[in-house]
């Protein structure tokens, strides 16, 4: 398998940095810290115990399947970003392969929809944990105030610019970074005194209604929403440099990293407690800590690792929906004003606000209904969407094969996005991904919402059009005008 392209014969091989507004800011450092910091979140420390609850001591195994299904999609989206590196993601390759303005904002729905409603589930979390660690005991009133001063304080570094943000998020990964590593230093220690059953992490205990291949799925349907996030740093492709040369290496390195923490966080876990304790628990981490080490102070600790964990998880899903709508905007499949960029800091300044906005709201919500099955199950229905999208992307590549472009690219082959298709559809599906249905029924009210918001901007640009006697639908042709290399 080739991992680049060549330029068509003919046609000079132009830089990769072609000219954009954004401010080229990240290099592979800053990128691969981004990718680390956005897969490793609060997933891992909630979700351990769930996974568990499906497949027992085997709980390493669907972190495992997961990283491989990530790996293969990941393949997909390095030939897409290094061949259109453009900002946008998903949502800008799908309106290149079909051109049809109600797929391609259906995808840029969900994806910004799954960014928005874990960064608001983070702030809220993110209140929570500072109530605990201060040990204060706060209304409900007060933490949701709390939790928008939050999202505030994140729009305002995400405003101030992508160095200060993408920085920012370089502290947070390293300090949840270090948690995990302390939790799995912990846990060896454990095993290596003698005070651990290693002899678990091959023991499979599932669901008395599912059988073994489906309790495998269901628990890497979950174990799947701790692998997503390296696919938002495709949407940062506009302020990194030399994105065709670096993205590469670097996404294939944030994923290896995180698969090994995961694992051997997973391996810890199902060795040092009883599968009985961890399953379902909603702090696995803490109790595997104080199980192998009873005199460290992690009840203290914890609380104030896990808020800097899900304060990076909102950073950089609030960056990761802001450029999505900024570049969509561009390509004139959403709102204009949303293009809009501040002279001075050189960032998306319109398309910031009104993500921060649409979080506002999602997070008064959430804490008018702190019960509500949408927080309950909010880890399954974002990677319940996202693999839609990632099987969707799978198949672009595969039908972008025959659009050529100047620069060199990395080629993901022809077998692995057919697997990449089969799998991701493997995990979506209601009979063989193991998933609970408010899972669905969350993300076909999603859905509704957003063919509302398709039908309402369809009519305002059709109206609009017929006034100043232009054509209604000219979305697909000036984007070819204007981002066909």
């Amino acid at each position: 398998m080739s991992s680049t392209t060549q330029a068509p014969a003919g046609r000079p091989a132009p830089n990769s940095e072609q000219p954009t507004e954004l401010k080229r800011a990240i290099g592979p450092k800053l990128l691969l810290l981004f990718i680390v910091g956005d897969i490793l979140g609060t997933g891992v420390y909630a979700l351990t115990g769930q996974v568990a609850a499906e497949v027992g001591g085997a709980a390493w195994l669907p972190f495992l399947i997961a990283f491989g299904v990530a790996l293969v999609t990941a393949f997909s989206y390095l030939e897409l970003v290094t061949k259109y590196p453009q900002t946008a993601g998903a949502a800008l390759y799908v309106h290149k392969a079909f051109g049809v303005h109600f797929v391609t904002f259906i995808v840029t729905f969900i994806v910004m929809c799954s960014g928005i409603t874990s960064a608001s589930t983070a702030a809220r979390a993110f209140a929570a944990n500072l109530a605990v660690g201060i040990d204060v005991e706060l209304g409900n009133g007060t933490i949701m105030l709390i939790a928008m001063g939050f999202m505030l304080l994140v729009m305002l570094i995400n405003f101030r610019g992508v160095s200060e943000s993408v920085k920012a998020n370089v502290v947070l990964t390293l300090v949840e970074l270090s948690g995990l590593v302390m939790v799995i230093l912990i846990g060896l220690y454990a095993i290596t005194g003698g005070n651990a059953d290693f002899s678990r992490v091959v023991l499979f205990e599932t669901p008395g209604d599912k059988t073994l291949l489906l309790s495998i799925s269901a628990a890497t349907s979950l174990a799947f929403f701790a692998m997503v996030g390296f696919e938002d740093s495709v949407n940062m492709a506009e302020e990194t440099k030399d994105p065709s040369r670096i993205f590469p290496r670097v996404m294939l390195t944030g994923l290896g990293i995180t698969a090994v923490i995961y694992v051997l966080v997973a391996l810890c876990a199902v060795a040092v407690v009883p599968i009985g304790e961890l399953a379902d628990n909603e702090t696995p981490l803490v109790t595997v800590v104080e199980t192998a080490a009873p005199g460290f102070p992690i009840g203290s600790l914890l609380p104030f690792i896990s808020m800097f964990a899900v304060a990076n998880s909102a950073l950089i899903n609030m960056m990761m929906a802001s450029r999505l709508l900024y570049g969509m905007a561009k390509q004139n499949v959403l709102p204009g004003f949303l293009s809009k960029v501040h002279a001075k800091n050189q960032t998306p300044w319109a398309s910031i606000l009104f993500t921060t906005g649409l979080s506002l709201l999602l997070i008064g919500y959430v804490s008018l209904s702190p019960e509500s099955p949408i927080v309950a199950v909010l880890g399954g229905t974002t990677s319940l969407l996202l693999l839609t999208v990632f099987a969707v992307v799978n198949f672009v590549v595969l039908k972008l094969r025959r659009d050529t472009v100047r620069q060199k690219h990395f080629h993901a082959g022809s077998v692995l996005p057919v697997i990449g298709i089969v799998a991701c559809l493997w995990l979506v599906l209601p009979w063989s991904s193991g998933r609970g249905s408010e899972q669905y029924s969350i993300a076909g009210a999603l859905l509704v919402i957003g063919v509302v918001l398709w039908a309402v901007t369809f009519v305002v640009r059709r109206r609009r059009g017929s006034l100043e006697g232009e054509p209604t639908e000219t979305a697909a042709a000036q984007d070819e005008t204007s981002t066909t290399t």
